[in-house]
């Protein structure tokens, strides 16, 4: 295998991997708060919103120290050690136990931030200026498949259900357990970049997480990773970036939690509203791997850069918190369990909402690929702190997302969401701008995303 097949063989086990890892999370968290509420009657007293919070809070501030335990393990065994803490998470619903539970969130919150900034660094490792908007694509899309095998089994299995048997709960979680070991152990597979080197090629790889045999080495590029983490936020980019990326939090928050609130709460739905939360979540999927297959698979076939990419993305998404605006009661984040009765401006479609729900995901890829393809670009040398400064911002402002979307009502978060989405857009317009310029400087095509 030639050495670019092998980096592309890399890319594609590194995103089934985090495909069988998140359908077992994410299906995890779909269903979690309905175990919760049928636990609470005994020993059991956790809150599936208290444990999100948890993990985005430690989440958020443990991408601090990521890059340098990244720098000292290497990403490919961070994965790997990542991806046992979440099946662990996932396994403490077997036999739940509310400490486990709690102590369970704040290990899968430090395990997420070493997660996402080592396959940050494996993916910029395994690119380069012209193959990284493919790259990030294929990965995009493999990894939101989990959204469709997720969603479809709540959808199937679940419908109708609103009590679970503690049979039905062990065989359940056992199974999703299963699949996260399954991505863990893919991890396996990916082959160092040693490996995808040929003959006479100089050594391209990352100055703070290369090998070293030396402890005193690798503790010295930890501490040089941490330095460089902090010195990157304060450059114009990331700066600029930083906004575009407090977007896909904020929007990461809405169609992962909030609208399916929505959904589900809608009385005039009757009774296929809680099934059309997994439904909901299906067409999210789908407008994920959609998005990403266009904008990465078939980047090489675009001339203008990112920022058509990104113009799409704003634009599918003021089009879906219009539609949802005029679909969904605006009580529906806040409405109590028994749901609302309300009405917007027009009487609640399926259909329309549904539509809104591709949308939302269709809209979500297009940033998200672009905003890996520019970060990968911009800092293929320090990919690891660049990344864990990316995951810093959007779970920071997904944990606020959260803790606003118990009190506002939907226009107003539709509102924040139209405002900070505008405002990321010109500050990624910006920053790509900026990215032309320098592929231009140096005699390069502007060819890709």
């Amino acid at each position: 295998m030639s050495p670019e097949g092998k980096k592309l063989f890399n890319i594609i086990i590194l995103g089934i991997s985090f495909m069988f890892i998140f359908t077992a999370f994410q299906s995890c968290g779909n269903i979690a708060q309905t175990v919760i509420t049928n636990l609470n009657n005994t020993d059991f007293h956790g809150s599936g919103y208290t444990s999100m919070s948890i993990i985005y809070g430690v989440l958020s501030a443990s991408n601090l120290i990521s890059p340098s335990l990244v720098a000292i393990v290497g990403p490919q065994f961070s994965m790997v050690i990542s991806g046992v803490f979440y099946s662990l998470y996932i396994a403490v619903f077997i036999q739940p136990a509310t400490w486990a539970f709690y102590t369970a969130s704040v290990l899968i919150g430090i395990a997420a931030a070493v997660l996402w900034t080592a396959q940050g660094n494996c993916l910029t490792e395994n690119s380069d200026e012209h193959t990284i908007g493919r790259n990030s694509g294929i990965f995009w899309a493999l990894l939101q498949f989990s959204l469709i095998f997720g969603n479809l089994y709540i959808y199937l299995a679940w419908q109708g259900k609103t009590h679970i048997s503690e049979s039905d709960r062990r065989t359940v979680f056992i199974a999703l357990t299963v699949i996260s070991l399954v991505g863990t152990v893919l991890f396996f597979l990916i082959r160092k970049q040693e490996d995808t080197k040929a003959p006479g090629d100089d050594d391209s790889t990352n100055e703070i997480l290369g090998e070293s045999s030396s402890a005193r080495n690798k503790m010295m590029r930890a501490v040089a990773a941490f330095k460089k983490s902090i010195t990157l936020s304060f450059t114009k980019e990331m700066l600029l970036l930083s906004v575009t990326t407090a977007y896909t939090g904020l929007v990461l928050t809405f169609f992962s939690g909030v609208y399916g609130t929505c959904i589900g709460a809608v009385n005039r739905f009757g009774s296929e509203e809680k099934s059309l939360i997994g439904l909901s979540g299906i067409f999210i999927g789908v407008g994920e791997i959609l998005g990403g297959g266009i904008f990465g698979l078939l980047s090489k076939k675009s001339r203008s850069g990112r920022n058509p990419v990104v113009m799409l993305g704003i634009l599918v998404h003021f089009i879906a918190f219009y539609l949802i605006f005029f679909n969904m009661p605006n009580d529906a984040p806040i409405a109590p369990m028994e749901g609302t009765d309300q009405v917007a401006y027009m009487i609640p479609s399926k259909e329309v909402a549904m539509l809104c729900s591709f949308l939302l995901g269709l809209g979500d890829s297009c940033f998200n690929t672009q905003l890996l393809s520019i970060l990968g670009f911009l800092y293929s040398e320090d990919s690891a702190p660049a990344f864990a400064i990316f995951k810093f911002v959007q779970s920071i402002c997904a944990a606020v997302a959260y803790f606003y979307s118990n009190y506002f009502l939907l226009q107003w978060q539709l509102l924040i969401m139209v405002l900070v989405g505008f405002f990321g857009t010109i500050t990624f317009f910006t920053v790509e701008w900026g990215a032309a310029a320098a592929l231009a400087a140096r005699g390069s095509d502007y060819s890709s995303i």
